[in-house]
Order: structure tokens, then sequence, then C-alpha cells
């Protein structure tokens, strides 16, 4: 569990991401699953798009796909979300709980 203060920090360093998922018509699928855990582990912190095709929101994709990539939610706005997850390599250093 990320503190508010990590969480700001992190929402600072997804300003400067680009956008790396788009999620359409298809949704969620278990593809799509393991490309955000691929790079949720090389990157830590990813932003994705949610289309305006698409069923679900972005908030309820954003909570779907990190239950299953086990991350957490750093941001949603709109149709776009961030994600973060600690990587085995640790790239981001996070301000002290």
């Amino acid at each position: 569990m990320i503190t508010s203060k990590q969480r700001a920090y992190l929402r600072g360093l997804a300003n400067g991401i680009e956008t790396i998922f788009h999620i359409g018509k298809g949704g969620i699928t278990p593809e799509l699953t393991e490309a955000f855990n691929l790079a949720l582990e090389a990157r830590e912190i990813v932003k994705a798009n949610v289309l305006d095709n698409n069923l679900i929101g972005a908030r309820e994709a954003a909570q779907m796909i990190a239950e299953r990539t086990h991350s957490e939610v750093v941001q949603v706005i709109g149709n776009r979300f961030v994600l973060y997850r600690r990587s085995k390599k640790a790239v981001i250093e996070l301000p002290a709980k």
C-alpha cells in the first residue's frame, strides 16, 4: 500500500510518460493483462487510455487490471489511468513512508 505522499510523487512522474496501452472494444483480455505485467516489471509505472468504444470505464478497467497484476492504481483522470508496481529491479525510489 502506498501513502498519499508516494501517490503524489508517482502522479508527478506519470505526467512525463507516454500512454503505452489503449483499451478498446476488445476489453481486458488475458494477453493484455500479460502485457501490463511485462510493462510493470520493466517500467514500474504505466499509463493507459480507455477508448470510448469500450463497455467499461477507466476506473473499472484500472481496478480490474490492478487486481490481476497485483499493482496499485495511482490515478484515474477522464479516460486515462496510471498503475504502479515495484519490480524486482527497482527503478523508482519512492519517498519514505
